[in-house]
């Protein structure tokens, strides 16, 4: 009786856990809603919903038509959808609690933390242009792979 609850409970873990993958430490959705991977990914990184919380996400979505200088306008039928994605995925760990300014990512206290030893003339290289364009440096980034192991800071 014991070893079937063992494997019971070995299995309902596995299915809590497979939806995820971690990036340094952090718990991200395996595949990225389509509609976001589509809407979002066709001018950016599809960034993780677990880089920011739902606050900045809630924002980011009703402010498309400001956003970060461009419209990003989107009708309701594709909004609402990864608007909602957003949220169920928004960071809620400790680190990201903390709403960045302007709600971007790379000003947040743990994205400075992380990118520290970079200096800021590394990321203004013609191959690289901002701390946002996150596959210049972790060519996982798409798949949620920002692992420090892995990353290659172009010239």
């Amino acid at each position: 009786m014991k070893t079937n609850s063992v494997s019971l409970l070995a299995a309902l873990c596995a299915a809590l856990i497979t939806p995820l993958a971690q990036a340094d430490g952090v718990p991200m959705p395996r595949a990225a809603l389509p509609g976001y991977a589509q809407e979002c990914g066709s001018c950016h990184l599809a960034f993780p919903p677990g880089m920011l919380p739902g606050a900045s996400w809630q924002r980011v979505m009703t402010g498309l038509d400001r956003h970060y200088g461009t419209d990003a306008s989107m009708d309701v039928a594709s909004t609402r959808p990864i608007s909602a994605w957003l949220q169920a995925n928004a960071g809620t760990y400790k680190r990201v609690r903390e709403v960045p300014p302007q709600d971007r990512i790379t000003l947040a206290n743990w994205f400075k933390r992380k990118h520290d030893e970079v200096a800021p003339e590394v990321f203004r290289r013609a191959s690289i242009k901002t701390p946002a364009n996150c596959t210049a440096c972790h060519g996982g980034a798409e798949q949620g792979d920002f692992s420090e192991h892995a990353v290659r800071i172009p010239k």
